[in-house]
């Protein structure tokens, strides 16, 4: 049981929204407009927490083997580097999500058709190209690019697609703002890590950018976020799906201390930024149920 709990904090249960709010994001809408399947959208929502899953093992094993999680690391601590996992146990429970995720896309694919299946092989290998393989996106400065894709455009409109079998603008455009609020929770790490990632290679754009610019990408991609509703507002004239942003204090506070804090004491800081992508996805389904 002990060895469980620890494959259970490797999950790294305060991210999990990043791949949770998405697509009840994407569910929400397509409720909206009238053709919500209940049973798809958890099919949809499973394989995203288990590909989510699924990076962070792999990120485990080869931030360890790259030297990048060591006793000096300031995030939480990690259970390969820290010997509660082994290397071999973590890669075979790696290998046992992958496949149950790959039968569960099957279910979606028979619903949705070939470009699901697509979108689910894309996104197992963005999984394991995360921190594995000969060009490990987190160490080449463009990791932030592919969580916006990955965690907001494909998994909103992915989630929609299922149910609808199309895509429109306004899907289109409200699946940038969970992107945007999860580059952020991913840009707080890399801020938090950039000594340390320097000393062990890792070349995350908050490296390549430095602090004070990494602050400023930061603060645009927070603006980004809230302009969003109000972008959907003017197409839809719904007056609901400005309700995220009711979350903006939250935001200009989380941006605040990121510049006031360092080190360790952004762990905190980090949290809150997913608690803000937590209530931010909340408002905007209720905004679209309204």
């Amino acid at each position: 049981m002990p060895k469980l709990r620890y494959f259970l904090l490797a999950t790294r249960p305060k991210t999990l929204p990043a791949g949770i709010i998405p697509v009840f994001i994407g569910s929400a809408a397509a409720y909206s407009d009238g053709h919500f399947q209940w049973f798809y959208s958890f099919i949809a929502l499973i394989c995203s927490i288990l590909i989510q899953v699924i990076t962070n093992y792999i990120n485990e094993i080869y931030d360890f083997k790259r030297g990048a999680d060591t006793p000096d690391r300031l995030g939480p601590q990690r259970a390969v580097a820290s010997g509660l996992i082994g290397q071999r146990e973590m890669k075979y429970a790696t290998i046992l999500l992958v496949v149950c995720t790959f039968l569960l896309g099957l279910i979606l694919t028979a619903e949705a058709g070939w470009p699901i299946l697509v979108v689910g092989i894309l996104s197992l290998i963005f999984a394991w190209a995360y921190t594995g393989g000969p060009f490990p996106l987190a160490y080449k400065g463009i990791s932030d690019i592919f969580v916006l894709i990955f965690f907001g455009v494909i998994a909103v409109c992915g989630t929609y697609y299922i149910q609808m079998k199309s895509i429109n603008i306004e899907i289109f455009l409200m699946s940038f703002a969970p992107g945007f609020l999860s580059m952020n929770i991913l840009g707080i790490n890399n801020i938090r890590d950039i000594e340390t990632d320097r000393k062990a290679a890792k070349n995350t754009l908050a490296l390549h950018l430095g602090r004070d610019n990494a602050l400023r990408l930061f603060a645009v991609l927070y603006i980004l976020s809230f302009l969003i509703p109000i972008m959907l507002y003017l197409i839809n004239s719904n007056i609901f799906v400005l309700l995220p942003i009711l979350t903006a204090p939250m935001a200009f506070h989380i941006a605040i201390e990121l510049r006031k804090k360092h080190g360790a004491a952004l762990n905190g800081v980090l949290a809150k930024a997913g608690m803000l992508l937590l209530l931010y996805g909340i408002c905007m389904i209720v905004g679209l149920l309204s």
